[in-house]
């Protein structure tokens, strides 16, 4: 899988690099493996801006601005959390593109709700704002891997559904 991570991570590179464009990162279940696989790449400091590894509530909520009531009544296992981690990530970098990934990578952590290798994705990028709900299965590493590769391919589907002129230069 690793190799797959690095091919997507070169991928992304490229596709932000031709665009112009910039990306950054909010991480908390995968502790960084974004940002550690988008700088293996060369070239990567032409678009990538840094990133966030906000492990904790107090820094999701102090650093990149996840609401208390949001973290209250929604937890950190939720899209509206993923929500405003890639809003919070994209305004404090001044980024293009913003993903944000916050779960459950076990094996402890399950929830009713949510069991281990649940994770929430979430992109921000022009005038999209999305975020989604995954449940990956395998061990702790296994499933840090499987997100990693899955915002990977969220950011490389939506520059692909968009024209590379989209941005003025």
């Amino acid at each position: 899988m690793l190799e797959t991570i690095a091919k997507k991570a070169q991928t992304l590179v490229l596709m932000l690099s031709q665009r112009k464009m910039t990306i950054t990162f909010a991480e908390s279940c995968t502790g960084g493996l974004c940002a550690a696989n988008i700088t293996r790449i060369s070239g990567a400091s032409g678009v990538f801006k840094g990133s966030a590894v906000t492990y904790c509530d107090e820094v999701k909520n102090s650093l990149i601005g996840v609401s208390s009531r949001t973290l209250d009544t929604h937890t950190v296992y939720s899209n509206e959390c993923a929500l405003e981690m890639s809003a919070g990530v994209q305004k404090l970098f001044g980024a293009d593109m913003a993903i944000s990934l916050t779960g459950i990578a076990g094996p402890l952590g399950a929830t009713e709700k949510d069991p281990v290798g649940t994770v929430y994705i979430s992109l921000i990028c022009q005038n999209t704002h999305i975020s989604t709900r995954r449940i990956f299965t395998g061990d702790r590493d296994t499933v840090r891997e499987k997100a990693t590769l899955a915002a990977f391919e969220m950011a490389i589907d939506h520059l692909t559904n968009q024209s590379l002129d989209h941005k003025e230069f």
